[in-house]
């Protein structure tokens, strides 16, 4: 019960026994002074009309002193309490209605409870939506309910750390409960939960160490995303300045899919898709690309390829590895340069490790002390770069935790280093345009990673890739048997494209507009989070 509530549900009972009360002495005075005995009711007829000025005294007039001083008080009193009900109880009650504010309850079943709203929980309602699955968000603070629930949110107002509120938001019957406020306060939420309902719980930690109290407290999932983050970070830094592949998602056998950012100067810098004979050079084909931040697919023929483009293609492990020769620079593949590393928390840790095991030179920024640190400084500032080493570097890793800030540190590294490769970390998705418009190469978004591990885990989905930029998933769709890939239409329809399908365990990857599906086919699809919650959305 809020504020509002408690103050009139008193105001109310204190007005009860009010009239209940001058009915009593009322009943007594009329018999006392007036010698005119009246029933109870009666008598609390008159006191009600009294107070709420819809009549005048039934009895009157009255011929004692006495009567009229009762009767004088009781209407005094009564327009007294009209005045200040008005500020107590009418005036909330009519902010309250008017503002549409959030409720502090809710009757649902099979959905989704999530204690606090932040950009990977956004991600998480698109998926749910596109699944019509139902969600409610727990919010503490009223003023920020209130601003979501004007948005359209689902949202309840109420202390997820309380089992009060649990419950009043059918945690019992919810498919999952998910926490994702700071360290502490998750541990809180899955230690309340975990008391109120057998309800799956799924927590998030900043700090990978304190992973294990979550699971004390009772949570069923741990996720630590900042650390995958920061390892595909660095997967992207090795592959971007080497002749290797890296990490790739493997569908079947040696069949694979890969990012692969184009190098200034290499074979394909400058060049038209129609032009680039690719899949005549390599036998890998071209599924989608990433040109200056917005993801086509496939490339129109016109399309041109630059240093700012990434190419996801498909094919065998020897096809995509001719391809990769073709996305290097023969300056860059022979200038064996350091890598920078511009943040230094979870994220920044993460790529320092796996790049320091790669064996290839780091220098390590940031604007707070450490024994790893080798520059002190602003990542906005130029002088911090060139103590850093600009001009020797292949590449530099943004990994700050604000994306207004890391897109300023784009802007002024392009400008000191045209040609370094920068790879940065946004913690929005709506980030990553700007970043790309800034002159970055590739940019991976916390929430975008963060999501598709709730979503994948929430609805048992098979998400083969969560720390790329673009999704591929396995799943089934019955809606398409009987019809051919042409027939189906899947990009044109959704965005997404059909790699392969396997069928009684044999996944075949040779398919063409002319391959008939079946209803127990598995597809593996390639799209964007967008494009594989469109094909959710209109075929499943």
């Amino acid at each position: 019960m809020n504020t509002w509530q408690r103050r009139t549900a008193h105001s109310l009972l204190g007005l009860a026994v009010l009239m209940l009360v001058y009915a009593v002495v009322y009943d007594y005075a009329m018999g006392a002074f007036e010698n005119e005995p009246e029933t109870f009711l009666h008598s609390l007829q008159v006191v009600v009309e009294a107070f709420t000025t819809t009549g005048f005294g039934s009895d009157s007039p009255w011929q004692s002193p006495v009567m009229n001083v009762l009767v004088i008080v009781m209407d005094l009193t009564g327009v007294a309490l009209i005045f200040l009900a008005l500020p107590v109880v009418v005036f909330p009650l009519l902010d309250e209605t008017l503002s549409r504010s959030a409720p502090t309850t809710i009757e649902d079943a099979d959905h989704v409870v999530i204690c606090a709203y932040t950009p990977r929980g956004r991600t998480l309602i698109e998926e749910l939506d596109s699944r019509d699955v139902s969600y409610v968000v727990i919010e503490p603070d009223r003023d920020r309910a209130d601003e979501l629930h004007e948005e359209g949110v689902r949202v309840v107002h109420g202390d997820p750390e309380a089992p009060e509120t649990l419950e009043r938001v059918d945690l019992g019957a919810a498919r999952a409960l998910v926490a994702d406020a700071s360290d502490e306060q998750n541990a809180s939420i899955a230690l309340a939960a975990a008391d109120t309902a057998d309800t799956r719980i799924i927590t998030f930690v900043e700090d990978a160490t304190v992973a294990d109290y979550h699971r004390y407290a009772g949570a069923d999932e741990v996720f630590s995303p900042r650390r995958l983050v920061g390892e595909s970070l660095a997967d992207t830094v090795t592959t971007a300045i080497s002749t290797e592949l890296g990490d790739v998602i493997e569908i079947a056998g040696d069949f694979e899919i890969a990012e692969l950012p184009i190098q200034t100067g290499s074979d394909l810098d400058g060049v038209r898709i129609e032009e680039s004979a690719i899949t005549e050079r390599t036998g890998a084909n071209v599924v989608g690309a990433w040109l200056r931040g917005e993801f086509v697919s496939p490339p129109a023929p016109t399309d041109r390829i630059d240093e700012h483009s990434i190419l996801l293609v498909a094919g065998r492990e020897a096809e995509l590895e001719r391809l990769k020769e073709l996305t290097l620079s023969d300056t860059r593949s022979r200038r064996h340069g350091r890598v920078i590393i511009v943040g230094f928390g979870e994220v920044g840790t993460t790529v320092y490790e796996s790049v320091s095991r790669a064996g290839i030179e780091t220098v390590v920024v940031d604007h707070e002390d450490d024994p790893a640190v080798d520059v002190l400084g602003d990542a906005a500032d130029k002088a911090t770069f060139r103590e850093a080493g600009i001009d020797g570097a292949n590449a530099v890793v943004l990994a700050l935790p604000d994306d207004t800030l890391t897109v300023f540190a784009t802007l002024v590294i392009r400008e000191l280093a045209p040609d370094v490769e920068i790879i940065a970390r946004a913690e929005e998705t709506a980030g990553i345009r700007k970043l790309y418009r800034a002159g970055a190469d590739y940019v991976l978004a916390l929430a975008t990673v963060s999501g598709r591990m709730l979503a994948s885990t929430i609805l048992d989905e098979d998400v083969m890739s969560f720390d790329k930029q673009i999704e591929v998933v396995r799943t089934q769709c019955p809606a398409l048997g009987g019809h051919t890939l042409r027939e189906a239409d899947v990009r044109a329809r959704t965005g997404c494209t059909v790699i392969a399908v396997e069928r009684n365990g044999d996944v075949r990857t040779e398919i063409g507009p002319a391959f008939e599906l079946r209803p127990d086919d598995d597809l593996v699809l390639v799209g964007t989070d967008a494009a594989i919650n469109q094909f959710a959305t209109r075929f499943e």
